[in-house]
């Protein structure tokens, strides 16, 4: 999608100075995570430390830029200047005003996705499993083996991830079935992702996962963040059964036929 562009990628430098900006909160971590590590694309209006919107755009997942600031008519101009944006997360205050936007220039209706953001600020829950436990840099053939699913990012590999960040995982018959990792690290905050292959769902391990996790995050002195969409109802149980409670939301402006979310 796009129209006119006028705005290039920031530089490391920018990139840098950006992060800086966004502060360090249960919304900025993965961008500024992002952002410090050169795994995104960044465009701005403004200069990176006084900039009047931005929107970044994770390597990982291109199609769905985030956007930050209060004016929509920016952010959509700094849209223009993205490939391959198929839909836009932003404030929800700003959803419905960029909806109309978007429909005005593309002709197409839009549909409104949440995403819930989460932190734990007492200590997790921790629900042991005989088949789960924390995994370091020796489990690394682990996820060489392991479909691709549970391959996790965000750290630039996994052997990055397991020396700079925490995982946890389930190993059933020699192979992981399961596994949650810090996905984005702050000085204050780590985000933390999961996932679990279709035939181990339902006995726990994502749970136990989770909580081993969000305990290595506290004892590093950061606070666990946890962000999903609204519907997603089996990763909104585990973040209670951890213990995290809702903060904050944010909402995606989709155009009907772009690829939902999930």
């Amino acid at each position: 999608m796009g129209e006119q562009r006028g705005y290039q990628p920031l530089d490391s430098t920018g990139r840098r100075a950006l992060a800086d900006a966004l502060g360090d909160t249960p919304l900025t971590v993965i961008s500024a995570h992002l952002l410090r590590r050169g795994a995104c694309r960044a465009y701005v209006a403004g200069s990176p430390d006084r900039f009047r919107a931005a929107v970044i755009q994770d390597d990982n997942m291109p199609g769905e830029p985030l956007a930050i600031g209060s004016d929509v008519d920016l952010i959509w101009k700094l849209l223009q200047s993205v490939d391959g944006w198929a839909c836009i997360e932003l404030d929800s205050d700003l959803a419905g005003p960029m909806g109309k936007i978007m429909q005005a220039h593309t002709g197409r209706p839009v549909r409104y996705h949440g995403d819930v953001y989460h932190a734990l600020t007492q200590p997790a829950v921790v629900s042991p499993h005989s088949a789960v436990r924390r995994l370091i840099l020796d489990d690394l053939p682990l996820f060489e083996s392991a479909p691709a699913e549970l391959c996790v990012n965000g750290f630039g590999g996994v052997a990055r991830l397991l020396e700079e960040g925490f995982a946890a995982g389930a190993v059933v018959d020699g192979r992981l079935v399961a596994v949650a990792h810090t996905y984005a690290i702050s000085p204050r905050h780590a985000d933390i992702g999961v996932f679990t292959l279709d035939d181990f769902r339902g006995r726990g391990l994502c749970t136990a996962a989770a909580g081993i996790v969000a305990e290595c995050v506290q004892a590093s002195g950061r606070t666990p963040v946890w962000s999903t969409g609204e519907d997603n109802r089996a990763s909104l149980r585990v973040a209670r059964k951890v213990g995290f409670r809702e903060v904050a939301r944010r909402m995606y402006v989709i155009p009907v036929d772009a690829q939902r979310r999930t």
